[in-house]
């Protein structure tokens, strides 16, 4: 199976990106984290993302805040899908972020999750990697495991409308 890369813009970004990094051990899928910056270490990071695919990974998800220009970085480099996470900042929160990561020119497409929206980018990683597994016709565990959880979430649901009523 593919491995999932988590890179974030700086290290004040990894309290939001354990999110993703949590549902993807949770589902066994490899994962690796790294540090780059779109504008302070842009030829480490352009080397990085146009390796990705050759290095074994299946999806990129980038998180960023500011001016977030990660995702788009990541984007223009390779043909992995990519996932955005825009980081709160202290500035607009947030808001500048989700512009900087959704805002894309045609032909380079992000993802993009909501702020601060690493859980939902670790199951969309997951999701795409769960397509990629049924298309080599290999066991879709990824994609039972998918079921499971949305399952669960539904068991939830209806328990909790249980208490409500009683």
């Amino acid at each position: 199976m593919k491995k999932v890369a988590i890179v974030m813009g700086s290290k004040s970004d990894l309290e939001v990106v354990k999110g993703a990094k949590a549902i993807l051990d949770e589902f066994e899928v490899e994962n690796e984290m790294k540090i780059l910056s779109a504008h302070r270490t842009p030829i480490e990071a352009a080397e990085f993302f146009s390796t990705a695919k050759e290095n074994g990974f299946g999806v990129i998800i980038c998180a960023a805040g500011k001016a977030a220009h990660l995702a788009g970085v990541a984007a223009g480099h390779t043909t992995l899908p990519v996932i955005g996470i825009p980081i709160k900042s202290s500035t607009l929160d947030g808001l500048d972020s989700l512009l900087s990561t959704v805002q894309m020119p045609p032909g380079v497409p992000v993802a993009t999750v909501a702020i601060d929206g690493a859980k939902n980018a670790g199951l969309l990683a997951i999701q795409i990697l769960a397509l990629a597994e049924e298309s080599t016709k290999n066991s879709s565990s990824l994609t039972e495991k998918l079921k499971k959880y949305k399952q669960n979430m539904a068991d939830k649901i209806f328990l909790d409308n249980e208490s409500l009523n009683k």
